[in-house]
């Protein structure tokens, strides 16, 4: 699909209408009903674009998905809206009303920023990835705050804009780009157009080092649902430069880092706290450990332990039945003895795959009880902890 204008058409949008829902097994039933009264690169296009709004749903809602118009590229990059939602909501209490999304993409940022009324000109340099961004605005109903521009985005002024957001590629032909200087336009590229600006957030790959952050800027980590989704970069006013923060959707939940030294290594108490995604990236786990008064089970793994049970939304608390030096034969027996019959598998600090220990340690005669194993190392000793997930205790936890 290398032009959207067809599927805009009264026919094409009757074919998106038409073709909605299709499952894979009936696309060529479907399709060769449709070729009988439509063109075959029409009927292949409208099942293409099915296909793409179907993967959509997961970040979009059903809802906007269903409306909205996709390339391959555009699913797999964008941001969710949930996070796009929050981001977008950071920078109106900024007091920003006006964007620059550079390297915008099909239009989800872009989306999330005019609904919350910021007028945004949105920029990408591909014909179809900007074609897509148009068509969503359209069919969202937010053509009169977006104002999206085929071009490249280094030479596009943003002098009269509020704000400056980019969102550069992280995607070669070998897959994921790791450099950031290797990103599509270059990091160094994107922070002096953030420096220019009033405000500016920068969207990064979760895996940055933190040494690649520069000193103007604020760091934050995103997790949705437990998922760390990606860190942004923040500069300008309502910013703190050097600082680090680890958000958690829904929510949202926010950690602040108070540079707190690396906590110390501890025997495994009756719990054990497995901290969020977000707040691993960002470097928080001491903020965690101090929070449950709890320290590291080993130097090197961010799982922490403690005696008591405390209310946080920054990591999941166990509760520890059993601590067995890594031996399948062992905890085969215990979770036989247990009549356990649902594992889950949790691993920091081991190479041992999940689902090869389930098969080979799970009873052939499951029982009615669950169980949690942690692989890890105690102490730099490979270890299996045995528990399961510690029940609420009253509170919520500082946010």
């Amino acid at each position: 699909m290398n032009d959207l204008a067809p599927l805009l058409t009264p026919e094409g949008r009757a074919l998106l209408d038409d073709v909605r829902g299709t499952a894979p097994a009936d696309e060529l039933a479907v399709a060769t009903r449709l070729r009988r009264e439509h063109p075959a690169e029409l009927v292949s296009a409208a099942l293409g674009q099915a296909r793409l709004r179907q993967r959509a749903v997961a970040k979009f809602g059903a809802e906007d998905a269903e409306r909205m118009f996709f390339t391959p590229n555009g699913v797999e990059q964008s941001t969710r809206a949930s996070v796009a939602a929050y981001r977008a909501l950071r920078l109106k209490a900024m007091g920003v009303t006006s964007v620059a999304d550079l390297c915008c993409g099909i239009g989800g940022d872009a989306i999330a920023l005019a609904r919350a009324g910021i007028r945004v000109l949105a920029v990408d340099r591909d014909p179809l990835t900007a074609a897509a961004a148009r068509a969503n605005a359209d069919a969202l109903g937010l053509a009169g705050l977006i104002d999206v521009r085929e071009a490249d985005v280094t030479e596009v002024g943003t002098d009269s804009y509020d704000a400056v957001f980019v969102d550069p590629a992280r995607r070669g032909g070998r897959g994921r780009i790791f450099d950031p200087e290797a990103y599509s336009p270059p990091l160094s590229w994107a922070v002096q157009a953030a420096l220019k600006a009033p405000h500016a957030a920068l969207k990064v790959a979760p895996g940055i080092p933190h040494e690649a952050v520069p000193a103007q800027a604020e760091a934050e980590w995103i997790s949705d649902g437990g998922d760390v989704k990606e860190a942004v970069l923040w500069f300008g006013d309502g910013t703190a430069p050097g600082a680090v923060r680890a958000t958690l959707l829904p929510g949202p939940r926010t950690l602040l880092g108070r540079g707190l030294p690396d906590p110390e290594v501890r025997p495994v108490g009756r719990y054990l706290y497995e901290p969020d995604g977000a707040v691993v990236r960002a470097h928080l786990v001491a903020e965690v450990a101090q929070e449950v008064e709890g320290g590291l089970v080993d130097s090197t793994i961010a799982y922490v332990t403690s005696d008591a049970l405390h209310a946080t939304p920054y990591a999941t608390a166990y509760e520890i039945t059993d601590q067995l030096p890594f031996n399948v034969k062992k905890l085969k027996a215990l979770l036989r003895e247990r009549g356990v019959g649902i594992l889950t598998v949790k691993k920091r600090g081991s190479a041992v795959e999940p689902e090869e220990l389930r098969r080979k340690a799970l009873p052939k005669q499951h029982g009615p009880h669950s169980a949690t194993v942690f692989l890890t190392r105690v102490a730099g000793a490979p270890t299996m902890l045995i528990g399961a997930p510690a029940k609420a205790v009253t509170g919520t936890g500082p946010s």
